[in-house]
């Protein structure tokens, strides 16, 4: 094969590759009103003061929960757990934990599931504790 084709068989990987990797760490972006969304410390705090929406602690181990947290449910149990979620897959859920890599993964496996109105909190609780103390 001639330097080339070579050439270009390497940019079509690289670019290939780019686009796999750029979505790693982000799971909420990209998607459309179906998919998972993002929802900010502030944000939530604003939320609750006149909260309309069920509030999820996903972390493992179980932590020190927001103010209003409706449920605990782990995140790796989130599928064995739907009955302890609103049973109107379009209710507002919100999802949060340490970081936000738990409530991540639990909020896509919700999507996946048919739940069309799931956030999840960036930052989780560090976050929130870091608000605070500001």
């Amino acid at each position: 094969m001639n330097w080339p084709a070579w050439a270009l068989i390497s940019l079509v990987a690289g670019v290939l590759l780019a686009g796999c990797v750029a979505g790693e760490g982000k799971p909420a972006a990209g998607r459309g009103e179906t998919g998972l969304k993002t929802l900010s410390v502030e944000e939530l705090r604003q939320g609750l003061e006149n909260k309309d929406f069920f509030l999820v602690d996903v972390h493992v181990p179980e932590q020190e929960h927001f103010p209003q947290t409706d449920a605990f449910i782990p995140y790796d149990a989130i599928e064995s757990n739907l009955g302890s979620l609103p049973k109107d897959k379009n209710a507002k859920i919100v999802l949060y934990c340490r970081t936000d890599r738990m409530s991540g993964i639990a909020g896509e496996k919700l999507v996946r599931l048919g739940y069309t109105n799931v956030y999840h909190v960036v930052g989780g609780k560090v976050a929130w504790d870091g608000m605070a103390s500001d």
